[in-house]
């Protein structure tokens, strides 16, 4: 299960965190308000691609991917949504839409939203869809070594 391989790289890297468990909701900001959590803390995975490699996006749940701004910050030629389809066997260990924002687990870029930056600590799904993880974001910083940039607009 991606909860445990998750847990065992952070502890394997020494960092502190918090799990939380919630009842379940669908959306990233329905799953902020059943945890108690800011929705500029927490932090939804989108999955994209990028010049047709897939990649993670990884911004606050009260916001929404600009794709016409993702594509300027990458520098890339196309950048479009994936499809469940087309990503749902890359994480056979968590929930469809539960993935961790974790892609070097998982051989992938990750691209992070500015504004989470500004966050002391962030939380996301753990692969579970009643479970969080919330840890400082210096330590998600380094660990998943993302590519800062600003492409989402808040709503």
């Amino acid at each position: 299960m991606a909860v445990q391989k998750l847990k065992k790289f952070l502890d394997d890297n020494r960092v502190k965190y918090l799990t939380i468990t919630h009842s379940p909701a669908f959306t990233a900001q329905d799953i902020a308000a059943a945890a108690h959590i800011s929705g500029k803390e927490m932090a939804k995975t989108v999955m994209v691609k990028i010049d047709g490699e897939m990649a993670m996006v990884v911004l606050p749940a009260s916001a929404k991917v600009d794709f016409g701004r993702l594509l300027d910050a990458t520098g890339a030629r196309e950048v479009e949504l994936a499809s469940e389809r087309e990503f749902r066997d890359l994480f056979p260990d968590c929930a469809l839409g539960t993935m961790p924002p974790f892609g070097n687990l998982y051989d992938m870029d990750v691209y992070v939203a500015e504004e989470l930056t500004e966050n002391a600590e962030i939380a996301f799904n753990a692969g579970s869809p009643t479970e969080l993880i919330k840890l400082a974001y210096g330590d998600f910083e380094r660990l998943v070594k993302p590519h800062v940039l600003s492409f989402h607009i808040s709503v």
